[in-house]
């Protein structure tokens, strides 16, 4: 008998949800946004990245660690924890959430039917449809729990092992890599800050945490599991990032000009030929279909609470989905200064949320359930806020500039 079929049912449907929380938060970070920034930074400055990214990584475990372990032990989502130490504080998080995740479905649908153009050459509008309907199957599943963690694992595998596949075969100058991640010819602090906002910023960190409330893996009992899966996640958006920064550093190095408006496409093209672009295709469409999923899940979690039934959620998420699709549809585009007003609104959690996960640490201990939390990472935790003030601060500059 094996391992998991050793499990009982209740460790099954833990270990899922661990699993699938990892990947949640992940694939959630892992949108077209993502793919894009990744290639045109590496276009930038090359070999340089390789350092930028590893930056991005160490910030980003930390600030993780914090937020999945406080919300992970107190037992509550991040607006209900923001309504127990301000009324109403919430209840302004899950607003900006919402809205933001509404702009943002609109171009991760848009991105999924751009994946389906790329693979069969498929009009975008009926790719993005179609791409929105898988994603309303998931959450009409009697298993909507399981069937979310399931997807989520297989879409990002797949754009794991594509994403490798194209990085092994453009050759890449390894060494040069290895070497500028330690000793950077180049440094950005721009392109970190930008990676990390890509990476945590706005309702992602949530995302993986609040599923992982949601299967009832809360308390102290939970602090090393939440703590391993937190910092799995990160690392499976580092791998993706990596190979993606990879694959276009191979085809940097051996001299060719990317375009500028499709880069990754280019890449791939370069890479592999007209199967490299079918492999983009299949990328970008499983970044898209995963970070649907996630913003859909993570927006509606955020204007609930755990006292919703599961089918009241799953019916919202259901109509959010619906009405970003047709929204998408209509347009026939991805709406650029929205894109952009949204990321800079949606900017504002991670540090509003932080702050309370900080203001429990400081004054509000009785919510950590008796939980002795290590001084270390109160630490790195305050230190991370300040970035991540400085991370708000730039998001709400660009809200008056967009519209200037």
């Amino acid at each position: 008998m094996s391992d998991t079929q050793a499990m009982s049912p209740k460790k099954r449907v833990a270990a899922s949800a661990s699993v699938g929380a990892m990947f949640l938060m992940a694939t959630s970070a892992i949108g077209p946004g993502f793919i894009t920034q990744t290639s045109l930074f590496t276009v930038q400055i090359g070999a340089s990245f390789a350092f930028a990214i590893l930056v991005s990584i160490l910030v980003d475990i930390a600030i993780q660690l914090n937020v999945w372990r406080v919300l992970g032990v107190t037992g509550q989502r991040a607006n209900e924890l923001g309504n127990a130490v301000l009324p109403g504080l919430g209840w302004f998080m899950g607003i900006v959430v919402f809205i933001g995740g509404i702009v943002f479905n609109i171009g991760n649908i848009g991105g999924t039917g751009l994946g389906f153009n790329a693979m069969f050459g498929l009009d975008p509008r009926i790719g993005g449809a179609i791409s929105a309907l898988i994603a309303v199957l998931v959450f009409v599943s009697k298993k909507a729990g399981l069937a979310l963690d399931r997807i989520v694992v297989i879409l990002g595998a797949i754009m794991i092992l594509l994403m490798l596949y194209v990085a092994v075969v453009s050759a890449p100058p390894v060494g040069e890599a290895l070497k500028n991640t330690v000793m950077p010819e180049e440094i950005d602090f721009l392109i970190i800050t930008t990676i990390i906002g890509g990476t945590v910023g706005g309702y992602i960190t949530f995302a993986g945490a609040h599923r992982l409330i949601d299967s009832g893996m809360t308390g102290p009992d939970y602090a090393k599991e939440i703590t391993r899966v937190s910092v799995a996640g990160i690392l499976v958006t580092g791998v993706m990032r990596v190979l993606l920064f990879l694959a276009i550093l191979g085809v940097v190095a051996g001299g060719v000009a990317l375009s500028k408006d499709n880069t990754a496409a280019d890449a791939f093209r370069h890479a592999a030929g007209d199967i490299g672009l079918r492999m983009f295709g299949m990328v970008l469409w499983a970044a898209g279909l995963s970070s649907v999923i996630g913003a859909s899940y993570t927006s509606i979690s955020f204007v609930t609470s755990q006292k919703t039934s599961l089918r009241t959620r799953n019916f919202l998420t259901v109509g959010f989905i619906v009405v970003c699709a047709i929204a998408y549809v209509i347009m026939n585009q991805a709406p650029q200064k929205l894109l952009i007003f949204a990321g800079a609104f949606n900017g504002l959690i991670l540090p509003i949320g932080f702050t309370v996960v900080l203001w429990v640490l400081i004054a509000r201990r009785d919510l950590l359930r008796g939980y002795k939390y290590p001084i270390w990472l109160i630490v790195i935790g305050v230190l991370s806020w300040v970035l991540t003030i400085y991370l708000g601060w730039n998001s709400f500059s660009k809200i008056g500039a967009i519209w200037a």
